[in-house]
């Protein structure tokens, strides 16, 4: 049986899959992409050696990433979705009928390819008439849409080589000035577990910009440290607030897991003075 291992460039400690067959392997301008087959995860996506996500569960990673800030908005109208080329947080957002518009910011347009051959049900809304395409650095995007946003997220892969530009306080004040006056932000932020001084690093640079950040949580069994955040940052909007009906189909997300999601405030304010335990 042949097995994957994969190299986390954070990660303490390594995750082995069995391989049962290899579907595709090359690689683009940036990245290395492989898929490959698992008897329990199903078809699995593999960045530059890094899962990005598995049929089994990206439903987590996807439904968390974007329904928070899709049922803390009022009303999104015009929507980025900056990474995330397989598609599945372009699937999760378009399920609500108040966007119109959706940029969707992929630099790799392979890994859009890639996605919309071996993943159909991720990538099942790529074609959406209300979604415009873009293959460049989300971070050169951005710059040119001033206040006509209403809630932006960065799925990135890991906070490495092209990835960084997207979290910079350069970056951070181009999407604040790129929101409209209600607009919110949210992005990955790695692993409370294993990489807490990366969180907080996120956290504090969001702060020198919006004046509104949080952080909510997901478990997440296939991404290292398991218990993965998501950074938010708004113009003016509490993100922990719930302000429309939840009516789209969902597997994970739902009122009471929104209002729980939320780190803790004691468990925030340790955080962000570095007197976490672990």
């Amino acid at each position: 049986m042949i097995r994957f291992f994969e190299k986390d460039p954070y990660a303490p400690i390594q995750y082995t899959y069995e391989v049962e067959k290899i579907l595709y392997k090359g690689r683009s301008p940036f990245q290395e992409i492989m898929v490959f087959e698992n008897s329990y995860f199903g078809k699995i996506l593999v960045l530059d050696n890094v899962v990005q996500l598995t049929e089994r569960d990206e439903f987590i990673y996807h439904e968390m990433l974007t329904q928070v800030l899709m049922h803390s908005h009022p009303e999104a109208k015009t929507v980025a979705v900056i990474g995330g080329g397989d598609g599945g947080a372009v699937r999760e957002v378009l399920k609500h009928d108040c966007v119109s518009k959706l940029y969707f910011i992929e630099i790799d347009e392979e890994v859009i390819k890639v996605s919309k051959q071996f993943f159909p049900s991720v990538s099942s809304s790529i074609d959406d008439p209300r979604v415009e395409i873009r293959c460049m650095d989300g971070a050169e995007f951005i710059k040119g849409m001033e206040n006509s946003l209403d809630v932006i997220f960065v799925d990135s892969t890991d906070i490495i080589g092209f990835a960084k530009s997207l979290f910079t306080v350069e970056f951070f004040k181009s999407v604040r000035d790129a929101l409209t006056e209600n607009g919110m932000f949210v992005t990955l932020s790695e692993s409370l577990i294993f990489h807490k001084d990366l969180v907080y690093e996120v956290q504090n640079s969001m702060k020198l910009i919006f004046p509104i950040v949080d952080l909510y949580t997901a478990s997440i069994a296939t991404y290292a440290g398991n218990w993965w955040t998501f950074s938010v940052g708004s113009k003016s909007l509490d993100p922990r607030q719930i302000r429309k009906p939840i009516k789209v189909p969902t597997k994970l997300y739902t009122e009471e897991l929104h209002k729980s999601c939320f780190l803790p405030r004691d468990l925030y304010d340790k955080l962000m003075k570095k007197e976490l335990l672990w």
